[in-house]
């Protein structure tokens, strides 16, 4: 998959067949329309073009951006996209003056102009250009002008992917992976560096992990106990050519580790079987099951005891 960040430096699409979206999760229902988008390119002998914005376009034309949460960081889409065997992906940066342009200079001078569309594929509620004035409408009376096909996603599927990222954000807010897996068709997963801590977990005989999140725009799971899968990550890996052998079996704590301070909520991984220094690397963590929640101790040989019965019930659950 090519990926391009300047649209003033694409290439000459060959027969391209066009969708529009931000794809977060990259979820079930985002699959159908990349499913459908392949398929209509491999009737034509044609090239997929996936559309997407960064930043959010929500940060830029809404003022409550404080609440924005995503599911995947625009780097973890890119690689979620490349997994589905898409040809071409443009990251379009997304600014006021981007968001304020006519619709009809939208048509014309992006799509038209810049894509040369054999085929847009998008759907009925799309809306884009000052004002949000275009729409689906505007697309269908210009396609014989601009001589380009138009198909549109049904209502159903439109419904099914806004469903869906809605349910998957409350599934993991609420420790609910089981139905955040089977919405998703993967493992959430998210990185942080690993950075210095108290080392209490060390004294304990279970070191950990502190992972700070650069993307405060990331969603992470609600606070509690998790059974996951940790990866130290390489710079050359994808998850297109990862190895499986390259995860190693762990068990997360994320909140405010109530029997020891509770002022400050962290996220803590104990890999297993795992002796190196790994500080200020990156480390991916896939989330597999939700174990118990937060509870505070009365003391800590208490929450030695309950540590090791979180590791069996991690190393059952892996």
């Amino acid at each position: 998959m090519q990926v391009h960040r300047d649209i003033d430096m694409l290439p000459r699409f060959r027969n391209a067949v066009v969708t529009i979206g931000t794809f977060d999760g990259v979820h079930q229902g985002h699959r159908q329309v990349i499913e459908n988008l392949k398929e209509e390119a491999k009737n034509i002998n044609g090239e997929t073009v996936i559309i997407t914005f960064h930043p959010h376009p929500r940060k830029v034309v809404s003022s409550a951006i404080l609440g924005i949460r995503l599911i995947n960081t625009l780097e973890e889409k890119i690689e979620l996209l490349e997994q589905l065997g898409i040809d071409h992906l443009v990251v379009v940066p997304f600014t006021e003056i981007f968001a304020n342009q006519p619709a009809e200079d939208y048509i014309r001078d992006f799509l038209v102009d810049k894509f040369k569309p054999h085929t847009i594929i998008i759907g009925y509620d799309h809306r884009f250009g000052r004002d949000r004035q275009g729409d689906y409408r505007m697309l269908e009376r210009d396609a014989g002008v601009y001589n380009f096909h138009l198909k549109e996603i049904p209502k159903h599927i439109l419904d099914n992917i806004s469903i869906s990222s809605t349910n998957i954000r409350e599934a993991l807010l609420h420790n609910d992976i089981e139905t955040a897996y089977k919405l998703l068709g993967y493992e959430f997963f998210f990185e942080g560096e690993v950075v210095h801590g108290d080392k209490l977990g060390r004294k304990l005989g279970y070191p950990t992990a502190n992972l700070k999140v650069h993307n405060e725009e990331k969603i992470i799971p609600g606070n509690g106990i998790y059974a996951v899968y940790a990866e130290v990550v390489n710079s050359e890996r994808s998850i297109a050519n990862k190895r499986a052998d390259s995860r190693y079996k762990g068990m997360m704590s994320i909140g405010f580790r109530p029997t020891v301070d509770g002022k400050k909520r962290v996220i803590e991984v104990n890999i297993f079987d795992f002796t190196e220094e790994i500080y200020g690397k990156t480390v991916r963590v896939f989330v597999k099951k939700y174990l118990r929640e937060e509870v505070k101790f009365n003391s800590l040989e208490e929450l030695v005891k309950q540590i090791y019965q979180d590791k069996i019930e991690s190393l059952n659950a892996l």
